[in-house]
């Protein structure tokens, strides 16, 4: 394997490094994605338990099949992760920035 020149570590690392743009602290996403798929789960066991709860014995062979169209009607709520952006990219974001922000103080 042949040595990089510092440039082109450079080049990769802007490549291959991602940043967060989404807007939150990195402690935020952190936490906020295993809240995110627990609470799909959670939703999804709720709404497949609610018409189950039925007492056995009450149920009749109709409305065990209604339940059972029910049950396999409900959907699992959206949510998917996003992926973070390549570095460059977010230094490219940061200097557009800057420079929209570039001569709005005035001097008194």
């Amino acid at each position: 394997m042949r040595k990089r020149t510092p440039q082109e570590k450079k080049q990769l690392s802007y490549e291959r490094d991602r940043r967060d743009a989404y807007g939150e602290s990195d402690k935020g996403s952190r936490k906020a994605i295993p809240r995110r798929k627990r609470e799909v789960v959670r939703a999804y066991r709720r709404a497949t338990k609610e018409p189950l709860s039925m007492k056995r014995s009450t149920i009749d062979r109709d409305a065990a099949e209604a339940v059972e169209l029910r049950v396999l009607g409900v959907r699992r709520k959206g949510w998917r992760k996003f992926p973070d952006i390549p570095l460059g990219e977010y230094i490219k974001r940061q200097e557009a920035a800057r420079r929209s922000r570039a001569g709005r103080k005035r001097m008194a």
